[in-house]
């Protein structure tokens, strides 16, 4: 009877490490091995090859588990392929919308950045200047029109230590005043307008640049200009019925 148990349990392990060799490490839960337990008689042959079995077993789980818990971290992030990414217009104009430069930046065109800032700084300058030329000689022009002698800012701009004094001068000098005066308005003015001007053609520049980010410009886009015989059915003369020409084709 003892030879009989042990010839089957022989066979039932043997079943069973060949299941576990064929279903792999993808069902390793369902081919656990069960040791007998103690007391009972075991072949002195087969107890390491079952001890073996137990210990890849639980390696190859404990593996997928590292594997899983690895992947289903919340702050891992997986790092972003920008040579396939491509900018989304909508967000790159209100990027410059709300700040100059934002665009670009969001494009990843930093070398528009000198170009967009340098005329910011530029028009900036150009406004202040002009503004306080036209109050200096603003302020110059009103004094030398009034009657009051104690407001005499327009010898300022006086050369050399001159003054204004004589009724001649007075009237001369006068209107110099106003054209100086109105000659930095206009350009204050037109400093204002040129600024407003950069800061749309960074917006506008910003939205095209992300709408034509996915454009795709094919190796085959050509243009041929060839020479071409241009045939007309009007006259029944073949000497005028034909004449040449040029051939413009587009390919695309």
């Amino acid at each position: 009877m003892n030879i009989r148990k042990r010839l089957l349990r022989s066979i039932l392990l043997a079943v069973m490490l060949a299941t576990t060799a064929i279903q792999g490490s993808a069902q390793v839960d369902s081919t656990r091995v069960t040791l007998p337990p103690e007391g009972a008689e075991t072949d002195t042959l087969l107890t390491p090859m079952l001890d073996d079995m137990v210990i890849a077993t639980d390696s190859a789980e404990l593996k997928a588990a590292s594997l899983l818990s690895a992947d289903s971290l919340p702050g891992k992030r997986q790092k972003r392929d920008w040579s396939t990414w491509r900018p989304n217009p909508q967000r790159a104009l209100w990027l410059a919308v709300v700040l100059p430069g934002a665009g670009q930046i969001y494009n990843r065109k930093y070398w528009k950045l000198p170009i967009v800032y340098g005329g910011f700084v530029g028009c900036i300058y150009a406004l202040q200047w002009n503004n306080q030329m036209y109050r200096d000689y603003s302020q110059a022009y009103l004094d030398i029109v009034d009657d009051d002698p104690t407001t005499q800012s327009y010898n300022q701009f006086m050369h050399l230590g001159r003054r204004i004094e004589t009724a001649n001068d007075i009237k001369r000098y006068s209107e110099l005043f106003k054209k100086r005066k109105d000659y930095y308005r206009r350009y204050r003015d037109l400093s204002f307008f040129i600024l407003v001007g950069v800061y749309a053609l960074s917006v506008i520049d910003a939205y095209i640049d992300a709408s034509l980010s996915d454009f795709d410009i094919s190796k085959d886009l050509t243009m041929r200009v060839s020479p071409a015989v241009i045939n007309s059915n009007s006259s029944r003369n073949p000497l005028k019925s034909s004449a040449l020409g040029l051939q413009c084709s587009l390919t695309f």
